[in-house]
């Protein structure tokens, strides 16, 4: 199961979300979401689990709770939508001689 934890701190790191995780079970991937020009973090990221029961226990034990002086937003995370694909593209108008 994929995990959103929102809301942490900018100096917390990968590991800090790893160590907070695993002892609810086995741990797949841990990614923090990065600022593309900065490389700062945007303050959440995902923890990827392969069991259901034990993500869920991390999500309902984790939810709420502080990790570096923020109380962390921990949730299945939801599929990303398509709504925001598809807004580059060309300007319209004008006419074309």
């Amino acid at each position: 199961m994929n995990i959103y934890v929102g809301n942490f701190s900018k100096e917390v790191t990968e590991e800090d979300l790893r160590q907070a995780f695993e002892s609810f079970g086995q741990i797949e991937s841990v990614a923090i979401i990065k600022d593309k020009f900065s490389g700062e973090s945007r303050g959440f990221g995902f923890v990827e689990m392969p069991s259901m029961a034990e993500a869920n226990a991390a999500i309902n034990d984790l939810n709420g709770k502080e990790l570096k002086g923020r109380t962390l937003n921990v949730n299945e995370a939801r599929p990303r939508s398509d709504s925001r694909r598809g807004r580059g593209g060309r300007g319209g108008g004008g006419r074309r001689f």
